[in-house]
């Protein structure tokens, strides 16, 4: 239930068209809360139906216009309750450690070298999020808004950090398997 919440987010941040939201989705809310175009062109629907979000009314009506939408009282009343109910943090799911643990069974073929491929990618998604923090919160950025982002990139780039290492370990405990090659 948490994509009508982040595009009200989205939408409380700055009005914007379904398409403008999905480029936004891409470069902000979709690193920790990815959804397709059509995910959210469907809830902004669905959204609009509840009375949440209305389209704004546009200078010239005309077909295959693009909509711009904004936010009702009653979506950001439901933004609101979300917000401060209570939730159990969710199991974390993660195929790649599921395949490692069906390689103590079935063997390792073929899964060092995805851990590397997991590795390079992560250091990407790590240098990202840096350069990110280096350009949107520069030392004194600190308004309460601006303080909360930059909590979630955090929480980005600690996680990027921990799969950095926890790969590169994961990588040394290969090279001691028995019949292993050294990198």
């Amino acid at each position: 239930m948490s994509l009508p919440h982040a595009i009200l987010t989205a939408l409380l941040e700055k009005p914007s068209s379904g398409l403008e939201l999905t480029r936004r989705f891409d470069k902000s809310i979709g690193y920790f809360w990815s959804a397709t175009h059509q995910q959210i062109y469907r809830e902004l629907g669905r959204l609009e139906a509840e009375g949440q979000i209305r389209a704004l009314p546009s200078e010239q009506p005309a077909r295959g216009q693009k909509k711009s939408y904004e936010v009702l009282p009653a979506g950001r009343a439901e933004l609101a309750r979300w917000t401060a109910a209570s939730q159990d943090p969710k199991p974390h799911r993660d195929v790649m450690l599921l395949r490692l643990r069906a390689a103590a069974v079935v063997g390792t073929a073929g899964l060092e070298a995805d851990l590397r491929r997991h590795l390079d990618l992560h250091r990407l998604q790590l240098a990202e999020y840096q350069e990110i923090e280096k350009r949107d919160f520069p030392p004194g950025r600190d308004a309460p808004q601006d303080r909360l982002r930059h909590l979630v990139l955090r929480a980005g780039i600690d996680l990027e950090t921990f799969w950095t290492q926890w790969l590169t370990h994961a990588l040394e405990e290969f090279a001691e398997l028995p019949g292993s090659e050294p990198a």
